[in-house]
């Protein structure tokens, strides 16, 4: 139960195929009290995977590009809980002439809203949690937290990627920043590094099925593009308390495709 009496924010939960879906599944199995997030057309979707969680919960709305959206869910959180431990952050999003090889072709207001949604975002979701997180419900001392992002490693140019990418490397720049702010207030911020899952987000990029034969030929510990549990374990255990003193990292859950040159 390493969540025992957690209270956690879950976004980016879209199909029961979602990394997130997987987080939010086992950090109620670790004893946490979550809440959704969900916006616009995918909130009827998010409520309907929702039931299929161990205990069902209740799902917020967030545009996360919407400050007014940001500070209501920091309202709604505040009446409901008085304090929040965890944030999941797995939300992303890139226009389509972001994607599939031709890096050149996408324009600014295409980049931005990429960046706005995959990092920026981040900071967002950081300084809405930092009031509940920081001084615990009434001034308990009890404060702290942990937020956890999902990443894809932006070290290197991948294939179809383009403008995704470099979104993921200011999501990387950013993580470091808030963890450098947020340290003094006991929130640790880390990111989880995944590799490629057959999520509905990579159905969405043409030239996928590149990442996924790579994985399979070349990661040391083996890897399976249908199963988030690895992932979702770790997201998990970087929002306990068993990792207090780790803030600032990324930790790479890819089978170790990322430690092997050739």
């Amino acid at each position: 139960m390493l969540l025992d009496g957690k209270r956690v924010l879950v976004t980016g939960v879209l199909t029961d195929t979602s990394i997130a879906y997987s987080v939010a599944r086992c950090a109620q199995e670790q004893g946490a009290e979550i809440v959704l997030t969900s916006f616009g057309r995918a909130m009827s979707l998010t409520k309907r995977v929702a039931r299929r969680l161990p205990t069902e919960p209740d799902v917020l709305e967030l545009d996360v590009t919407d400050p007014e959206h940001v500070t209501a869910l920091g309202a709604e959180l505040e009446r409901r809980w008085g304090r929040l431990d965890g944030v999941l952050h797995a939300i992303g999003f890139a226009p389509e002439a972001c994607l599939g090889g031709d890096f050149l072709r996408a324009g600014w207001d295409d980049v931005a809203i990429a960046v706005h949604v995959s990092a920026y975002s981040l900071k967002a979701l950081a300084q809405m949690a930092l009031p509940l997180m920081k001084g615990g419900a009434e001034g308990d001392g009890q404060g702290g937290g942990s937020i956890v992002g999902l990443d894809f490693d932006a070290t290197v140019a991948w294939p179809a990627y383009d403008w995704m990418g470099v979104a993921k490397a200011a999501l990387e720049s950013t993580a470091r920043y808030l963890a450098r702010d947020l340290g003094p207030a006991g929130i640790r911020v880390n990111l989880v590094a995944a590799g490629p899952l057959r999520t509905v987000a990579a159905k969405s990029i043409s030239g996928f099925a590149q990442f996924e034969e790579a994985w399979v030929a070349r990661a040391p510990l083996g890897w399976s593009i249908t199963d988030p549990e690895p992932v979702a374990r770790a997201c998990v255990s970087l929002l306990s308390d068993w990792f207090p003193a780790t803030t600032g990292e990324i930790i790479h859950v890819d089978g170790g495709y990322h430690a092997i040159g050739a």
